[in-house]
Order: C-alpha cells, then sequence, then structure tokens
C-alpha cells in the first residue's frame, strides 16, 4: 500500500532546558571582558624577568635596589589629607583629590641613586588593567620619562626618598592599588601586594583642570564639606524644613558609593566623567529598573520599612544597601535627593538639594498639567492624569558640559526619583540649569522633562460628550511658584527662583517659551474669553482637626444678573498632587445681581476630612461654575496645608 499523502509523524519537541540560565559572557567578541568593577582587583606579579631562562634558571635580583617599607602618609593631620581636603574621611586609607600633587616616602635597603637605580610606582584599578584605557598608570620619577601622570622626588634622606605624585585632573575615580616596581637588567621586581596602599581618588572641586572645578571657596565648603543640610518642603506660602545628616565622611560610606557604581556595572573607564557618573547614579539611586538603592512608596502604608519622614540621614541607608546588596525601604522625593546629595558630595562633586514649590509632573511632555471638566463643569478625575506636587526635591551638581555649547556648564539638575523614564530607564538629567533657563530643552539630558517641572501652564478644559475639548481658563503663573536650596555657611534659605526662569510676565520669559515651542514644546496660545463673574477662594491658615468655614466669593462684573451652578470639590492629597480621597462634595445654585458679590459659605467638619488624612496631607478644593445664561466657566483652585500643633520641649 502506497502511503503517499500520509501525515508525517512529528518528532518530539526537544526539552525545555532546566536550571539557571548560563549568563552571557563576551567571550569571541572581545579579548577581555569589560571591566566593569572596582572591588575585584588582579594578582600583579612580585618579579617580571625579562626574555627566556638561561640554563641555570633566571639570576637572583639580590644585588640591585630593594624596597623595604612604603609610608603613604595617610593620617588626617599629614600633609596629603589636609591640602586635599579629606581630612574628615573616617577612613583608614589615603583618600586623595585628582589634578593634585600628593607625597609618598619609599624606604630602601641603600641610598638612591639617580644615575644607575631605575624605578616607578605603579596605580591599578580594576580586574584588567591596561595603560591604554587609564586602569594601569606608572609614575616615574625623572624629568625624562613621563607618563599621563606627573612624578617628582622632593626629598632624598639616606635610605628614603619622597615621591610626589600628580594624578590627571580627568583620571577615574575610585580605589586604586599602589605598587612600587624597580627595573633591573633581568627584569622588574615590585612590592608584594598589600591593601594598606590602597588609595581612594575623588573629583576635585579645587583644581581648575577638574571638569567639577568650583571657583567659590564658600560654595565648595557648603557643597562638598557641610555634613549637615537642610531640605524644604511644605507650601509655597507655608515652607518647613526638616534637617538632614549627610554623613559623606563617615565610615563606609565611600565605599558604599564606590559599590553603586559596581552594582550597575558601570565600565571603570567612563568613572572619571562627572556627566557619565551623575547619570548612572540618577538611575542607580532608585529600585524601579536595576535593584537600586531605595524603593519609592508614596502609599502610606510602609509596614515592610521604615517610614520616608522617619530618615534623619543617609548614613544608614547607604550602609543596609551595601551590606544587604538590596534595595532599601522606603523613601519619597527628599530622600532620593539627599541620599544622592551624600553620594555627589561623598566623591567630591559639588552638590545641593534644591526644592520646587508647586512642581509640575508633565505625563505626556506637552509643558501643560490639563485639568479636564465635563460640559456641566464637573472635574473629569479619570481624564485628569497630570498631577503638580506641593513641592519636589531634586539635586544640583556643578560640572562644565564639554558636550553642550559654551556657557551651559555650571549647576545642573540631577534627579533620581522615578518619575518618568528617560532612555528606557527612571533617571532625569543632569540638565543645564541655564539651557532650562534660557529654553534651550533640546540640549541633553532630559531639559524639556525640567523646564515643564517649573514652567507648565495649568490648563482647564471643558470636554464635551463628542470628545472635543475647549480650554475654558489657563493660569501660567501656578506652576514653579518658587525654588529654594540653602544659604552656604548659614541655616538660612536661599531663593533660587530666578536661576530657573525670568519673572513672569517679562519679554525675557516670552521670548524663552517661544524658543521652547521651536523644540517642539507644545504650549496652549488661545486666551479663553474671561468669564463675567470672578470666583475667589481664600487663603486659609488651618491646624489639623480644625473645622472651618470655606467662604466662595463670586463677583458679577456684568450689568445682568448671573445664576451660576457650582461644583465644589474638597480632596485629601498627597503632597505629590495624587488625590487621597474627595470628603466633600457640595452642587450649589448661586445667584448674583449686577455688579454685586455674593460670598456662599461651605461648612467643613474636621470629622469628614480627618479619617482620611494621609502623611504630610494637603486639603485641595477645586470650584467650577457654569453660568446659566452665557455657558461660561469659572474655575478657581485652593491648596491648604493643615499645620501641626506647634510643640516645645523644654529641657
Amino acid at each position: 500500500m502506497s502511503d503517499q499523502g500520509a501525515t508525517p509523524t512529528p518528532s518530539p519537541a526537544p526539552p525545555a532546558p532546566t536550571g539557571p540560565r548560563p549568563k552571557m559572557t563576551n567571550r569571541g567578541r572581545s579579548t577581555v571582558p569589560i571591566d566593569s568593577s572596582n572591588s575585584s582587583s588582579t594578582d600583579v606579579p612580585e618579579v617580571e624577568y625579562f626574555g627566556v631562562p638561561g640554563p641555570r634558571g633566571f639570576p637572583p635580583l639580590t644585588e640591585y635596589l630593594d624596597i623595604w617599607d612604603v609610608d603613604m602618609m595617610k593620617r588626617p593631620d599629614e600633609s596629603n589629607k589636609i591640602s586635599h581636603h579629606t581630612m574628615l574621611f573616617n577612613s583608614d586609607y589615603l583618600v586623595v583629590r585628582r589634578g593634585q600633587e600628593f607625597q609618598v616616602k619609599i624606604t630602601f635597603n641603600r641610598p638612591y641613586k639617580p644615575a644607575e637605580d631605575k624605578f616607578a610606582v605603579e596605580f591599578i584599578i580594576g580586574s584588567s588593567p591596561q595603560y591604554s584605557k587609564g586602569t594601569y598608570i606608572p609614575v616615574f620619577p625623572t624629568k625624562e620619562r613621563q607618563s599621563t601622570w606627573e612624578g617628582r622626588i622632593t626629598k632624598t634622606s639616606e635610605n628614603m626618598v619622597t615621591m610626589a605624585i600628580t594624578p590627571d585632573a580627568n583620571c577615574i575615580v575610585g580605589k586604586y592599588h599602589m605598587y612600587v616596581a624597580v627595573l633591573t637588567p633581568h627584569g622588574i621586581r615590585r612590592t608584594r601586594r598589600d591593601n594598606s596602599r590602597d588609595l581612594y581618588i575623588l573629583f576635585n572641586p579645587w583644581a581648575a583642570a577638574d571638569a567639577v572645578f568650583l571657583d567659590d571657596e564658600k560654595e565648595r565648603q557648603e557643597c562638598v564639606m557641610t555634613e549637615m543640610g537642610i531640605i524644604y518642603h511644605g507650601a509655597f506660602d507655608d515652607v518647613a524644613e526638616r534637617d538632614w545628616n549627610y554623613g559623606q565622611f563617615n565610615y563606609g560610606v565611600l565605599d558604599a558609593c564606590l559599590y553603586i557604581m559596581d552594582r550597575c556595572e558601570m565600565p571603570i573607564t567612563n568613572r572619571g566623567d562627572p556627566i557619565k557618573v551623575t547619570r548612572k547614579a540618577s538611575a542607580m539611586l532608585n529600585s524601579r529598573d536595576d535593584e537600586g538603592v531605595l524603593v519609592g512608596n508614596w502609599s502610606g502604608d510602609y509596614t515592610y520599612g521604615v517610614a520616608p519622614t522617619s530618615w534623619t540621614g543617609s548614613t544608614d541607608i547607604l550602609l543596609s544597601y551595601a551590606s544587604s546588596k538590596l534595595p532599601v525601604c522606603y523613601a519619597q522625593c527628599w530622600v532620593y535627593a539627599a541620599v544622592f546629595n551624600t553620594f555627589l558630595r561623598c566623591l567630591g562633586i559639588p552638590s545641593r538639594v534644591v526644592t520646587n514649590f508647586y512642581s509640575a509632573h508633565d505625563n505626556d511632555g506637552n509643558l501643560k498639567t490639563d485639568i479636564i471638566l465635563d460640559e456641566n463643569g464637573r472635574i473629569d478625575r479619570n481624564r485628569t492624569r497630570d498631577s503638580i506636587w506641593n513641592y519636589h526635591c531634586w539635586n544640583e551638581c556643578y560640572m562644565s558640559r564639554p558636550d553642550l555649547p559654551p556657557g551651559f556648564g555650571g549647576w545642573q539638575v540631577v534627579d533620581a526619583t522615578p518619575q518618568e523614564t528617560s532612555d528606557g530607564m527612571y533617571r532625569c538629567g543632569p540638565a543645564s540649569v541655564q539651557a532650562i533657563k534660557h529654553g534651550q530643552i533640546c540640549f541633553p539630558f532630559d531639559a524639556a522633562f525640567v523646564f515643564a517641572e517649573v514652567n507648565s501652564d495649568v490648563v482647564f478644559y471643558s470636554r464635551s460628550k463628542d470628545g472635543t475639548m475647549e480650554p475654558v481658563k489657563v493660569n501660567r503663573t501656578h506652576v514653579g511658584r518658587m525654588v529654594l536650596t540653602k544659604t552656604p555657611g548659614d541655616v538660612t534659605r536661599r531663593d533660587i527662583t530666578d536661576q530657573y526662569k525670568f519673572s513672569e510676565g517679562s519679554t525675557e520669559e516670552r521670548t524663552v517659551l517661544e524658543k521652547a515651542e521651536e523644540y517642539g514644546c507644545k504650549r496652549e496660545k488661545s486666551d479663553p474669553p474671561v468669564a463675567d463673574v470672578d470666583l475667589v477662594l481664600p487663603t486659609l491658615e488651618i491646624s489639623v482637626g480644625d473645622d472651618f468655614e470655606l467662604s466662595l466669593e463670586f463677583i458679577n462684573r456684568s450689568d445682568q444678573r448671573r445664576t451660576v451652578d457650582v461644583y465644589i470639590s474638597g480632596s485629601v492629597v498627597y503632597y505629590t498632587g495624587v488625590t487621597s480621597a474627595e470628603f466633600l462634595f457640595r452642587t450649589p445654585t448661586v445667584t448674583v445681581g449686577p455688579q454685586k458679590t455674593v460670598k456662599e459659605m461651605v461648612m467643613v467638619e474636621s470629622k469628614s476630612y480627618m479619617k482620611r488624612l494621609v502623611e504630610q496631607a494637603n486639603l485641595h478644593f477645586i470650584a467650577t461654575g457654569k453660568i446659566q445664561e452665557t455657558g461660561q466657566i469659572v474655575t478657581a483652585m485652593k491648596v491648604v496645608t493643615l499645620r501641626n500643633p506647634k510643640l516645645i520641649v523644654e529641657v
């Protein structure tokens, strides 16, 4: 019988692989793996012979110069740490800054003879040191032989030589191993690996050739050396303060900061560039996509960690992350900014924490904060996606920007709070503050997002049943009301709003917004006709637990009677502007005579909002109304900060 047309039996599928996936390496792609760990190291041989051994093997190198001792001069009271401003580091190692000379003392077995003795001090970082990559640097004492790092002998007495070494001003930042090597005709003999000769090299804001050079001693003292800071929060008309202990010099913090860069497998060769370091760290300080340092939580339920408001310093967070290798719970924006500030100051990048009051979180990148009302004037909570944070904290760090046109170096915004992704990861910056002020939002990195945080317009739209949206009111001055940071050398606050934007309504401000539009930001051009009834909400000072009256003032500027159908909504909101719960909803109808003013009183009882309060809560009132006679919509909104009772402690 012919088997033509019979279906062939399918071969069985191969069994699914079990067990862990093999780790992908770069074998076959490059000769050595990419070096991305500062903690791993390679063993350098104590003796390296030249050529091939003779019939009796290699000759002993005993009759040549031998190294007896190396003194790193690493005590806090010695010249190295004092001149490099690192005497506050609680570390057993030498900590110096790049682009500046430091000294080591080498003791030989006999007096050094410059004419015939040749030696070098070698610095090695990472697991596969290479001269071409800047991870292996020999430093020579003679003028004739010099590498990228300068070396010179400053003093010789009997068997001891004092060698001065100047690391390159853009060398890799991290932990190096040091060896002393002596050249003989038969080979190189070097010191044995000794951990006490390790040293840390940091960024140097005191060296003019360094990318983070900051030419202002008072600012440097504040932004690099100061361990205590003040972080501003609350509302722009009721600013509160938090003290924070950055503790960048505490024991273990420097190693924890280097571990953060190891954890994200940042190539060692990129670690001398402050732009790459700050961008990488802004992603690594939140745990959203890379098991980074801090887990964000805005829910109010902190059962499995520490409430963000309970932290008072960065040290515990960083040491816990470095020892447990697990993200630390929990953080909100000021915790991210404070720990990031510790990281930057510890590595020597000048930095400060900045607070922006009424900070827009623009979800769709259109530089507008859209509040959508239905055709009766009620707020449409499902379609209103953007939010305005009562305050938001980020960092500014100081560096040159060779990747941008001249003039855009200086303070750069970096933000570790996970809000939106940038190049696929939750991070933000560095974005030039100067570029933000001048509307150059095309410049990397994320200048457009930060520009929106301080410059968004709040636009109320009326949405009809067919989905078309009509702008009914534009508020151009609500967002980015005030930007604060701590005054250098003082405990007062410093208003730096003018570094981010020109004064509202000035011609420069309009030019900047036009410039931003050239780069694709869409602003609300239309000026909707102003309704002939004004709606005003009062400014209230309320303590937690107070009952109070909210008075809505309707001012009729027309010559006819007006009837307004009003919606008054009161919500408890997180400081991020996200609604937690609505506790008040009233729909009065108000009649106002021609050229008259009418006040509508709404009683707010504490029992209605107290049970819904969340941490750092505010009460947010939005009143919207539709005028029956003209169909126009009037709106007003007010954030009421609840004050905690003042506590006076007498000792």
